[in-house]
């Protein structure tokens, strides 16, 4: 999934970024609100993770104004504030999340699972699809019943096109998942990592639209 990530202090979000990427996703970064803004203007993420003490703006107003704006991007609020009026306004505010600082990782990244599954509408986490039983909040494929080892980045393309099941998604929507906005992005990814996955999953699992892209059936 591509995610983004609103946090001023480094070594955190340095942590964070680490835990997010090895889980699977593209990880965009962003220190300060107008950067948050930004990307938040050119990019569709699945889930934001967003500090409220940011250098220049509050994350507060950067949420208020998305939501006004009718962005209904899942959102969830990491920030060591802890009082129970900051976790009120920041859910009234159109938060669907709220973590107090310091959090464990692994927590995070459970809640960033959940927050951008209802948003693409997919509330459940097991799916059978054929032979394929699929744990989506674990990140887990089984093939007749033998788990099947996926890398973080045919887990992520994987899930992709879990979340659009029967849509065709294009080459650049699969490049996002893949990849955050400073990676370098290899000419053929996204065809290498298909391929991986029909070797691992079956070949009848993904399917190419020619000129198009590409449909999990």
């Amino acid at each position: 999934m591509r995610l983004l990530l609103v946090e001023d202090t480094a070594d955190l979000a340095d942590s964070v970024l680490r835990a997010l990427r090895a889980d699977g996703h593209a990880v965009d970064h962003a220190p300060d609100a107008a950067t948050a803004e930004a990307a938040m203007a050119v990019a569709d993420y699945a889930c934001v993770v967003l500090d409220l003490g940011l250098p220049d703006r509050s994350g507060l107003e950067v949420l208020k104004a998305r939501r006004q704006a009718g962005d209904r991007t899942p959102v969830i609020i990491a920030t060591a504030r802890d009082q129970i009026t900051d976790r009120i306004a920041g859910l009234d505010a159109g938060a669907d999340d709220y973590v107090v600082k310091p959090f464990d990782l692994r927590e995070l990244l459970a809640r960033v699972r959940a927050q951008a599954r209802r948003g693409q509408n997919a509330p459940a986490t097991r799916l059978h699809l054929g032979e394929l039983d699929v744990d989506r909040g674990a990140a887990k494929v089984w093939r007749n019943g033998e788990e099947i080892r996926l890398t973080a980045r045919e887990w992520a393309l994987f899930d992709a096109l879990l979340g659009a099941r029967g849509r065709v998604l294009g080459k650049p929507a699969l490049e996002d998942a893949l990849y955050a906005f400073d990676a370098s992005i290899e000419g053929n990814a996204v065809e290498v990592y298909v391929s991986r996955l029909r070797n691992k999953l079956g070949a009848g699992v993904i399917e190419t639209r020619r000129g198009l892209g590409y449909v999990l059936l």
